[in-house]
């Protein structure tokens, strides 16, 4: 099976002001998607060049082994960070996109990662390792989040009691708004403080 699956890039949208951040989907979450959609636009806000990756998952990607999916998903980001000429200066990632921890942590880019795969010991040893201002979202109704993992990580971690693997409170569309409000507030904070870095 190729892992060479072409991926699509959307024209990247902001200031021009060189630092530019990636925005990586999930498995079936794209950057359409509320979480991303605003991730973007909070950080447009913050003066960020923003590029979305779009990838096509490989048939039968559940089939892989562990380190193949890895491979994979790191490959795709990859190319994309590399494609800047001036480098990527922060990921934002969901749930699958938290595969490339490795990948991120090894380049020193500050990252921004909702749900990430934390049941999956790779993940967290990455994220244990990763020096650069790293930000954690998760939800205590996700099987993939671990507290206590998350807690014992050095990075800045906000935990939404009840939220599932989407961020949002099933058969509660309002409690789910105020979610999204709140990781929304959290990622203006985070990217501010990125931007009081020189």
């Amino acid at each position: 099976m190729s892992h060479s699956i072409p991926d699509r890039f959307e024209p990247p949208t902001g200031t021009g002001t060189g630092r530019v951040a990636l925005v990586v989907p999930g498995a079936g979450y794209t950057p359409a998607r509320p979480l991303l959609h605003y991730a973007r636009a909070v950080l447009l806000q913050h003066g960020w060049t923003v590029r979305e990756l779009w990838w096509q998952l490989p048939d039968g990607i559940r089939e892989l082994t562990a380190d193949e999916q890895v491979a994979w998903a790191e490959e795709q980001v990859a190319r994309a960070v590399d494609a800047e000429d001036g480098g990527c200066g922060l990921v934002v990632g969901k749930s699958l996109a938290s595969l490339t921890t490795g990948l991120v942590a090894d380049r020193g880019i500050p990252a921004v990662w909702l749900t990430p795969l934390l049941h999956l010991p790779l993940v967290s040893r990455n994220l244990a390792r990763a020096t650069a201002p790293t930000l954690l979202v998760g939800g205590t109704g996700d099987g993939s989040w671990v507290p206590r993992a998350a807690r014992e990580l050095p990075h800045d971690i906000l935990e939404l009691p009840l939220a599932d693997h989407g961020l949002e409170v099933p058969g509660d569309a309002l409690a789910s708004v105020r979610l999204l409000g709140e990781v929304v507030g959290e990622l203006g904070r985070f990217a501010g403080k990125l931007a009081q870095v020189p």
